[in-house]
């Protein structure tokens, strides 16, 4: 058998998080769970322990492991205290749990070759995160099925791509020679485009270039001012450039919003920050993301997913997974704030800081145009968004998101500080595909605030709110309008 030596030397350390480095006390806490998830081309483990803990850690060879021992701990999660799990993951084989003596609980990782490990220890709630990644020279990235259909698309495919263009030959499409289109009703005619289109599909490229001839010369008989008789390709009007003046990867290729996954904060056990008459965070949340997202599916005729609808525990980590395992085009938690000075209050939303700084991420983890593709299919046309581009439309999106809801609530609080939009870490916002962003709706530990918070009606009007940002962030990345609340 051939090994081989990982990139990655492990040195047996004793690490600790505030505690006295004596292993031989009686144990105070419990390991109570060992979770892995998969994000793109790294594998997450969470050994999640019940209060502040010290550990230890060697890499052992043939086969290929990594060991953590958990200190004055004891294994104890779904009743069992030895647990083995084999996984359907190429660098992660297979996780072991035993207590190996007593207090000591000793997690083994059996890993495939050429696999790194990095561990990171985390605080409230408090856990042990690995990440592993592989250290093999990464062969060429083939998504050949979605670009070769761009290029050269098999018939097969013809009409979906077809389809694509829907909205760049709107205008045109219904102009003077077709009969059966001849009422244009509403000012946006993306129906009967779709209806025209549908009809030319099966055509071969040349009869397309026959059409493409055959429709350059009448320019518009739509309602809404004429496009400039020289350039067709206005009746699809470009994306808007950011606020900043950028002009992203996502907006460059027209790509619009299909799925909204929507985050209520906390939830079960979890039920974050409450209000001094008594006003609990993930009880509120629960109830604004209810309303946004029917303001959602009715305004933008988007799917809305949630990822909790009732009072249920759901862990940080599976939150954004739920929003890439849907495909989701946005992803927007909804959260409450709080403060040790009662008078402090406001508005604030946070967009994810892309930052390799283990503080940083630290710190966080405590307070925790005509395409017809959406934005997470950008993902399998270029394998994926840099971070760059990512972070570029959550802070556009916070942008549209914080100030649709401050100019709601300095109505309600005048005099109300704008305490702006954030950049940080948080653990709910990392691993996301998608622009996402946490919306801090109010301070909790006002009392003001909460009353308000307590009103149907004021949450109605909050949810209206975020429903402006959301869809002025959605018609900034298409030549569509929505509708406004």
């Amino acid at each position: 058998m051939t090994r081989i030596a990982a990139s990655a030397v492990f040195i047996p350390v004793l690490f600790s998080a505030g505690l006295a480095a004596q292993t031989g006390r009686a144990p105070q806490h419990s390991v109570t769970a060992v979770r892995h998830w998969k994000l793109g081309e790294v594998t997450r483990v969470a050994i999640e322990v019940s209060g502040e803990f010290q550990y230890r850690s060697d890499r052992l060879h043939d086969p290929e492991r990594v060991y953590f021992d958990i200190l004055n701990a004891r294994p104890k999660f779904e009743s069992r205290r030895i647990y083995t799990e084999d996984t359907n993951d190429r660098l992660l084989l297979r996780v072991r749990v035993a207590e190996t003596q007593p207090g000591v609980t000793r997690v083994v990782l059996d890993l495939g070759d050429s696999v790194e490990a990095t561990p990171s220890q985390l605080s409230n709630p408090n856990r042990l995160m690995i990440e592993l990644r592989s250290t093999s020279p990464a062969g060429p990235i083939p998504p050949p099925p979605v670009i070769t259909s761009a290029v050269t698309p098999p018939p097969a495919v013809k009409p979906p791509v077809v389809k694509a263009e829907v909205p760049r030959v709107e205008a045109p499409a219904i102009a003077p020679k077709p009969v059966p289109v001849a009422p244009v009703e509403p000012p946006f005619t993306a129906e009967p485009s779709k209806a025209q289109v549908s009809q030319e599909a099966p055509a071969t490229p040349a009869s397309e270039a026959s059409l493409a001839a055959k429709i350059e010369p009448p320019r518009t008989i739509e309602p809404l001012p004429s496009p400039p008789p020289s350039a067709i390709a206005e009746s699809a009007k470009s994306a808007r450039h950011t606020s900043t003046g950028e002009n992203s990867l996502t907006r460059a290729l027209g790509l619009k919003i299909n799925r909204v996954v929507i985050d209520p904060g906390h939830g079960g056990h979890d039920q974050g920050t409450s209000g001094p008459k008594g006003l609990l965070e993930k009880d509120l949340v629960l109830d604004v993301a209810k309303r946004l997202g029917k303001l959602i599916e009715d305004g933008l005729s988007a799917e809305v997913i949630y990822t909790r609808t009732d009072d249920t525990f759901i862990p940080l980590e599976g939150r954004t997974e739920l929003a890439n395992e849907k495909k989701a085009d946005l992803f927007l938690s909804i959260h409450a704030n709080s403060s040790s000075v009662p008078r402090v209050a406001g508005i604030e939303t946070y967009y994810l800081n892309f930052t390799d700084s283990k503080d940083a991420l630290d710190v966080a983890a405590r307070e925790n145009a005509s395409s017809q593709k959406s934005v997470f299919e950008l993902r399998d046309l270029i394998q994926k968004i840099t971070a760059h581009d990512k972070a570029e439309e959550s802070r556009e999106f916070a942008g549209r998101i914080q100030t649709a809801l401050y100019s709601f609530s300095a109505r309600n609080l005048p005099g109300e500080k704008n305490r702006g939009v954030r950049r940080a870490p948080f653990v709910v916002l990392i691993g996301a595909n998608m622009p996402s962003v946490l919306a801090e709706i109010g301070f909790l530990s006002n009392p003001k605030e909460e009353a308000l918070l307590k009103k149907p009606e004021y949450r109605q009007k909050l949810a209206e709110a975020l429903y402006r940002g959301v869809s002025r962030y959605a018609e900034g990345l298409s030549h569509f309008q929505v509708a406004q609340k």
